[in-house]
Formats: C-alpha cells, structure tokens, sequence
C-alpha cells in the first residue's frame, strides 16, 4: 500500500538548516541509492524526502493492519541504513544494519558494529512509516546514535572484534 507524497511543510524550505545535517544528507544518499531508473534525478530534495514524512492526519486515514509495499521497506531500511553509516562515521568501526520484516509489517531492526548489538529496534505497523516531519526523524536518529555510541564506549572490545 503506497501512500501520496506528502507536501513538503512550510516550515522546512530549500533553505531549512535540517538539510545541511548529516542525517539528512545520508538519508538523501540511501533514497537516490534506491532509485534504479532515475525517477529522482533532478527532483528538489524536499520533494525527494517527502516520502518519510506523513502527518498524523495522512497516519489516521490508513487501515490499522495492512501490509507494506516495497517503497515503504525500503524506506525503513534506508532510514536504519543512514544510521549505521553516522555510527561507522562517528567510532570508524564498521556498523551493519539488519531489517527482518514479515509480510504483514511486523519485526525487528538490528544494528551490530563487531560482535556488538548497538541498536535494536521492534518494528511493528510498517505500512505506517513516517514522522511528522524531518526534524523528528532527525531527532529520532540522534537519539539511536548516541544510544549506539554510548554503547560502543562501554564495550570497545567487543565492537572492535
């Protein structure tokens, strides 16, 4: 079940510092990653990201249960991907994403850096991925980054392994 772009809010234009950020600028990587046939060439960034964004008015119109599509797999795993890429750049340590979803929506986000579990995440109502905006999925992320590395900093010997 794919949802409608959802308009890009007035609050973040083209000039917004949000899109100066790391995250941002990586979650803009993962997405261009995933376009195979160049659909997003030459597209403005907030158009490109509008996908991550659904207000709660967009989360309310869709069913309880529903089974995600692919573009909203994707998604997910671009998001868990961007964070494991600011791990790896902030402790130089690899850091691999895992994204086991099952058919109705429901599952887990690993991220393991060694033999290190740094973040793990229960999925659950993936056919409703978004945040409210990009600074909440910004924050969102922040928040398993530092989790992730404070984790690191208490067992550098196991992440290192």
């Amino acid at each position: 079940m794919s949802t409608a772009l959802a308009a890009v809010p007035a609050t973040e234009s083209a000039d917004d510092p949000i899109y100066q950020t790391d995250f941002v600028r990586e979650m803009l990587r993962q997405t261009r990653a995933l376009d195979s046939y160049g659909q997003w060439d030459g597209q403005p960034v907030q158009k490109i990201l509008a996908g991550y964004v659904l207000s709660k008015e967009q989360k309310r119109a869709m069913p309880i249960i529903g089974d995600p599509d692919d573009t909203i797999v994707a998604r997910v795993k671009s998001f868990h991907n961007a964070i494991a890429v600011l791990i790896e750049k902030e402790c130089g340590l690899m850091a691999v994403p895992y994204v086991q979803l099952t058919h109705e929506g429901f599952g887990r986000a690993l991220i393991v850096v060694g033999k290190l579990v740094v973040m793990d995440r229960t999925l659950r109502d993936v056919h409703r991925f978004g945040f409210d905006s990009l600074s909440k999925m910004k924050t969102e992320a922040d928040k398993f980054l530092g989790v992730a590395l404070e984790i690191i900093g208490k067992h550098p010997e196991v992440a290192g392994l």
